[in-house]
């Protein structure tokens, strides 16, 4: 199983760090060709609308579309990658006279630049119960937070002001922080178990061979035949002849 990391602008050498000491291969991902066989796809932080153009530029846009529709990609969008896996950002898209190009995979409105400047960035800990036994580190870059959610989200951590910051939908992930730069690998973890689940085949109908059966069972013997034929051949010994007994008048 093989993990793909976005390459096109950002943070995406830090992922590839952290898969690369959990012993989970992994490669970059500039060409829609160079999502073939993979299992999953981190899409990194950095500048979403940038990353966004370029997705549509090289065709990258479609194919993940296509391969999350057949079910067998798997995507982790953190900070930037999480505006991107968005259906709406409401007012808050980009600002540079173009809108803010999405992927729209999952069913959030999300809200860009929710704590302001980088010198509003931060770090915390946050409780995520689904992901890690122990609160996780946080790192927080000019990140978005969830403003709304559809029903089949799972919240999967708050702030303890109760904005929604981590997200799944089925093999869909998305995070509002980095947890590439920090030294705990439980999100990297986490992510690896949902493309496990996006690598794996759909179950086929059992054949023949699967059952244990090498050749087709033939039909089970009537067990009174082989009477049937000693007594045909005792009639025929003693020169008997089958036929009906006429009743006496």
């Amino acid at each position: 199983m093989t993990i793909g990391i976005l390459a096109l602008q950002g943070a995406f050498a830090e992922h590839g760090r952290v898969l690369d000491r959990l012993g989970l291969p992994c490669r970059e991902v500039r060409l829609p060709a160079d999502l073939d066989d993979l299992a999953g796809l981190i899409i990194p932080g950095g500048e979403s609308t940038t990353i966004g153009k370029m997705l549509i530029r090289t065709g990258l846009d479609a194919t993940i579309r296509d391969r999350v529709g057949a079910g067998t990609l798997a995507v982790w969008g953190t900070c930037a990658g999480m505006i991107l896996l968005a259906r709406d950002v409401g007012d808050s898209g980009s600002h540079v006279g173009a809108p803010q190009p999405l992927l729209g995979l999952m069913d959030l409105r999300v809200r860009r630049n929710a704590f302001g400047t980088q010198l509003d960035s931060f770090e915390t800990t946050l409780d995520v119960p689904d992901v890690a036994p122990h609160p996780v580190p946080a790192v927080f870059i000019r990140a978005p937070v969830v403003e709304a959610t559809g029903p089949g989200v799972a919240v999967l951590a708050r702030l303890p002001d109760g904005r929604a910051v981590a997200v799944r939908e089925g093999r869909l992930l998305a995070t509002a922080f980095h947890p590439e730069l920090t030294a705990d690998p439980s999100f990297h973890r986490y992510f690896a178990a949902l493309a496990a689940l996006a690598a794996t085949p759909a179950r086929r109908p059992l054949s023949p061979t699967d059952r244990g059966e090498s050749t087709p069972r033939r039909p089970r013997a009537d067990p009174a035949a082989p009477l049937a034929r000693r007594a045909a051949r005792r009639s025929r010994r003693n020169g008997a002849t089958l036929h009906h007994t006429a009743r006496p008048e």
